[in-house]
């Protein structure tokens, strides 16, 4: 696995505001892609480790929305918003998230899905609107290690779905 808080500037004009986070998973990539298009699948790995959702709404498609609760362990609600902004199956998946409609500080991210043999390398490339909140979602939030977190729960949950397909 390999992650960073931004890419090198020579990569991306957006590098100071960027986190990039990196994992090869154990499950086919049509697999590790379905897991993202329903509630049933996300509802089982969604957040890092701990965290639980609750759906309020949820439309997997351009322009659709899922808008949830994530439920830390400590029983804090953190209140969540994502519209979908290009969904190119199994490859890509571009979103803005943020804590409500209209959130002026919600972010881009695209999740990207490889084939490495019988694996995915799922990157996930995240875009804050500046560098002040990219970092306080470093330093703050957790940002990063959240984010390889929620990575881990996707590849547990996925790499024992594809060790019993009548699991999804």
């Amino acid at each position: 696995m390999t992650d960073s808080h931004a890419t090198s500037g020579a990569e991306s004009a957006t590098a100071d505001r960027e986190i990039v986070i990196t994992r090869v998973i154990a499950a086919p990539r049509a697999l590790v892609f379905e897991a993202f298009t329903e509630v049933r699948h996300l509802s089982q790995w969604w957040g890092p480790h701990g965290f639980t959702t609750t759906t309020r709404a949820f439309e997997f498609r351009e322009g659709g929305v899922w808008e949830f609760v994530m439920h830390g362990p400590d029983g804090t609600k953190y209140p969540e918003w994502i519209s979908w902004t290009e969904i190119v199956p199994p490859e890509r998946i571009a979103m803005l998230h943020g804590e409500h409609r209209d959130d002026p500080d919600a972010f881009e991210s695209v999740l990207s899905f490889e084939e490495r043999g019988e694996s995915t390398e799922v990157r996930m490339l995240t875009v804050f609107p500046s560098r002040e909140l990219r970092d306080a979602a470093i330093e703050r939030h957790g940002a990063v290690e959240g984010g390889r977190q929620t990575l881990a729960e996707l590849a547990a949950y996925v790499e024992g779905a594809s060790r019993t397909p009548e699991a999804h």
